[in-house]
């Protein structure tokens, strides 16, 4: 019978834990707590090992900490455990978030943290990162520049981003809006679209990896 560093050394050697969420508005792959999770449970399921997380606030410095914890147990022999934890500040709201949005984004990123940390997932390559590396490298000699966008053509993806959204997120769009004493969003400026924009993609985000 393996005890429980050789269960977890088998899952860090055996786990494939791939990025197949895609950020279109930021071009990058990306796993979520719950993939994680997921790519986990059979691996804990064969190896007979629980994972149990528990979080806590504290208020430090009139700062929100939280502080999450993992504990992995094997059940075959339950006085065999690891425990880790980690700190993360916990993000003040802002652009129409509220303090249970922002907490749990940093509850997910502090387990997912965690989850990494432990079965050393970020070891394995990316294939999204190899793909960009080979496609780079059989393009190295003919590959033009690419054209650096101007701040009107940033703004007008930023609008475009925001209307595509705009059936999800009306609510806080429209809050956004009357914040900024605005009838459409073509007169925000730059940096209050770019706000906007990011607001949302973070909204989107959460929803994916809480």
């Amino acid at each position: 019978m393996m005890n429980i560093y050789e269960k977890i050394n088998k899952i860090q050697v055996e786990l494939k834990a791939t990025k197949d969420n895609r950020n279109e508005f930021g071009k990058y792959n990306y796993r979520s707590a719950e993939d994680i999770y997921n790519a986990l449970k059979p691996f804990l399921k064969e190896d007979k090992l629980i994972l149990l997380f528990d979080e806590k606030i504290r208020i430090e410095n009139e700062r929100e900490i939280l502080t999450s914890t993992i504990e992995i147990i094997d059940v075959e022999n339950p006085a065999e455990k690891i425990t880790k934890s980690i700190d993360v500040i916990v993000a003040k709201p802002k652009n129409g978030n509220d303090l249970t949005q922002t907490t749990g984004v940093s509850i997910s990123y502090a387990r997912k943290y965690l989850m990494c940390g432990v079965f050393t997932i970020d070891n394995e390559k990316d294939n999204d990162a190899i793909n960009r590396h080979e496609e780079k490298n059989n393009q190295k000699q003919q590959a033009k520049p690419k054209k650096t966008l101007t701040k009107e053509e940033k703004k007008a993806r930023f609008i475009k981003y925001i209307n595509e959204h705009y059936t999800d997120f009306k609510m806080k769009i429209d809050k956004f809006k009357l914040e900024n004493s605005v009838k459409n969003i073509e007169e925000l400026t730059y940096e209050k679209l770019e706000e906007l924009a990011t607001s949302i993609k973070d909204n989107i985000e959460q929803k994916k990896g809480a």
